[in-house]
């Protein structure tokens, strides 16, 4: 059982650093994992089921808010290497030596450019639904762009954008994250102004969509653990991507969820953090 604060209850938390002011909030006790948010996401956009149960296993969970997005200032910016750099701003910030850097999506790519950029404070990189750097086996899907760029997300497109529509298993558990999710009353983030955000992404799915040489060659040396969570149909970022590489980068992990998509940790939230903790745990 967790004590203290949940997902739905931890405060707002701020430090400054460089000039701008990062929001952040902190839960359970033990390895900090550093969570950084997906496309149009704050800290409210993790499933407390899935920061929960990280916290249960022996794991202190980190999430934040971006340079000028959600309840942080200073000038928003979509550039990754600008997110990993919040990312090590915060680590360094909170002085947590060490820690496993995950993202789920665009914060998947922040989270492989921290790698590169604080080599000393990575243990472990967790990478959820997200694309690998360079050419890619199989594109996206124009539908993820379509819906992705939506003032407002319904059901129907939340279930669109991260689950299987096609699995009634995955769209009643897309009802109940978002349920989940919208349990959080007081002391919510702000959320991504719609119009910046799309402004600040492409229309139509693009190969490569995160074309870093240098990156895809370090994933292929570094020996640091790297674990990817993904789902077997991910509309933006097929996982088809990572099993491609499966033979070139020596650390890397995989792990597929069934009739899922774009948000597996969100469809299986504990079972996702069993994995990710044992995965810190066995290996590093």
């Amino acid at each position: 059982m967790m004590s203290g604060a949940t997902a739905t209850n931890a405060a707002n938390q701020f430090v400054e650093v460089k000039g701008r002011r990062l929001a952040y909030r902190s839960i359970g006790h033990g390895t900090p994992i550093v969570l950084c948010a997906r496309y149009r996401g704050n800290m409210d956009i993790w499933d407390p089921a899935f920061l929960d149960a990280l916290a249960t296993k022996g794991l202190r969970v980190i999430t934040f808010d971006y340079t000028g997005l959600g309840l942080s200032s200073g000038t928003p910016t979509y550039d990754p290497p600008a997110l990993a750099q919040d990312a090590g701003d915060l680590i360094e910030a909170l002085g947590l030596g060490k820690v496993v850097i995950s993202g789920w999506s665009l914060g998947g790519m922040a989270a492989q450019l921290a790698m590169a950029m604080f080599p000393d404070r990575i243990s472990h990189a967790v990478l959820i639904g997200t694309t690998p750097p360079g050419p890619l086996v199989k594109a996206g899907e124009q539908l993820f762009y379509d819906t992705a760029t939506k003032p407002d997300y319904t059901l129907e497109d939340e279930t669109i954008l991260f689950f299987e529509p096609a699995s009634a298993d995955s769209r009643e558990a897309a009802r109940r994250s978002v349920q989940r999710i919208a349990g959080r009353i007081a002391g919510r983030s702000i959320p991504v102004p719609q119009p910046w955000a799309k402004a600040a992404i492409s229309s139509a799915p693009a190969n490569p969509i995160f074309p870093v040489d240098s990156l895809l060659a370090l994933l292929k040396t570094t020996t640091v653990p790297v674990l990817h969570i993904g789902g077997d149909h991910d509309i933006v970022f097929p996982v088809e991507n990572w099993y491609a590489l499966n033979h070139q980068l020596p650390t890397l992990q995989l792990l597929t969820f069934p009739r899922s998509g774009h948000g597996p940790h969100h469809q299986y939230p504990e079972a996702a953090a069993d994995c990710i903790a044992s995965f810190v745990r066995s290996t590093g």
